[in-house]
């Protein structure tokens, strides 16, 4: 009588983890041969460290992704189709347009943002930069030119009541010589700088009095000349939006002063 040997624990284990790996050899060799890539891009470098993307899907034949998922370095992922150019990220928002093999938004695109802003025009390295237009939500819309997501250049910002600023624009606020439409009817045509007014330029106010000369932080202050709607005028220095040193009023019957202000005010010394 023969005696049936027994098979270990430790044996069946083994052969369950060969089985195992055997089968999940064989998966990665299917997707594999499917075309199937694990892919770190490198996209930039930021205080000495590489930043990268991660792929995972469909290469071309030359091994550049095509379609699949992306990771992000800062937790953000998204579906990617190279052929259609579309860019589905987990947030929500929706690009489609050019894209590069380093799967970065370059070229013309179109990006829609979950909360319901959209741009369109040039992207550079996932970045607007170039000219473009982007309509905001509240029905604000701004065309011109962007850098590294900002407005940079020339462009056009009109708000939804119908006031509008035409001019230059530095890392997203009014910089150089611009013109500022108020849905009142007052405008502003001068130099900006870092969003206010700064330098020279015409107020004209919605009542009609106008304003021509020099601007510091936003206020009258220098040399200009106010003209009201009724004819007076006053020519001179200016500081905090007030008549303030030299300058000369006129009236419409044809009687002047020249001399000293302060605050507004005539200051006779005689």
């Amino acid at each position: 009588m023969h005696t049936k040997k027994r098979v270990s624990p430790i044996t069946v284990i083994l052969m369950i983890l060969g089985i195992a790996i055997l089968a999940v050899g064989v998966v990665f060799l299917a997707l594999y041969l499917n075309g199937y890539r694990y892919i770190r891009i490198p996209v930039a470098e930021e205080e000495g460290k590489v930043l990268y993307v991660k792929f995972l899907g469909v290469v071309d034949d030359l091994g550049s992704p095509y379609r699949g998922r992306i990771v992000y370095s800062d937790g953000l992922t998204a579906d990617v189709d190279m052929k259609s150019g579309k860019i589905t990220y987990s947030n929500g928002d929706v690009y489609e347009g050019s894209l590069s093999n380093k799967l970065e938004k370059n070229g013309i695109g179109k990006l829609t943002y979950v909360g319901g802003d959209v741009y369109e025009g040039y992207f550079t390295e996932d970045e607007l930069t170039g000219r473009g237009k982007y309509t905001y939500s509240n029905g604000d819309i701004y065309e011109g030119d962007f850098k590294n997501g900002k407005k940079d250049g020339s462009g056009k910002y009109t708000w939804s009541d119908g006031s509008y600023y035409d001019g230059g624009f530095k890392s997203d606020k009014k910089d150089g010589r611009g013109k500022y439409i108020w849905s009142d009817g007052s405008s502003y045509e001068g130099d900006f700088v870092s969003g206010i007014k700064d330098g020279s330029g015409k107020y004209t106010y919605a009542n009609g009095d106008t304003y021509e000369g020099d601007f510091k932080n936003d206020v009258r202050s220098g040399n200009g000349k106010y003209v009201w709607v009724n004819g007076e005028s006053y020519e001179g220095e200016f500081k905090d939006n007030l008549p303030n040193g030299q300058g000369k009023y006129s009236w419409p019957s044809g009687r002047t002063y020249e001399g000293h202000f302060e605050n507004g005010v005539i200051i006779r010394t005689e």
